[in-house]
């Protein structure tokens, strides 16, 4: 299993709580995918979104959103946690 940090952006800007509720779209389809959505962070102003994502591939990650809402990652990273 892989990390993944994605980014959408969101012409005219983004609401935390349409965010939220895309979140919790891609929490109700993961398992089908084997894939787990972490966390995410949200300007609200530059409709910027950032997912962090443990699956096995960039596409299993994208196809999660896909299905879910339809709104898919411009950009995908693999990335490795440290602190």
């Amino acid at each position: 299993m892989s990390l993944f940090m994605d980014v959408h952006t969101i012409e005219g800007g983004v609401s935390v709580d349409d965010v939220a509720r895309a979140h919790e779209a891609d929490l109700a389809e993961q398992a089908a995918h084997d894939v787990r959505y972490l966390r995410y962070w949200v300007d609200e102003d530059s409709g910027r979104i950032f997912c962090l994502v443990e699956a096995p591939d960039a596409e299993a990650a994208n196809e999660v959103h896909r299905r879910a809402h339809g709104l898919v990652a411009e950009q995908i990273f693999r990335v490795s946690e440290h602190s």
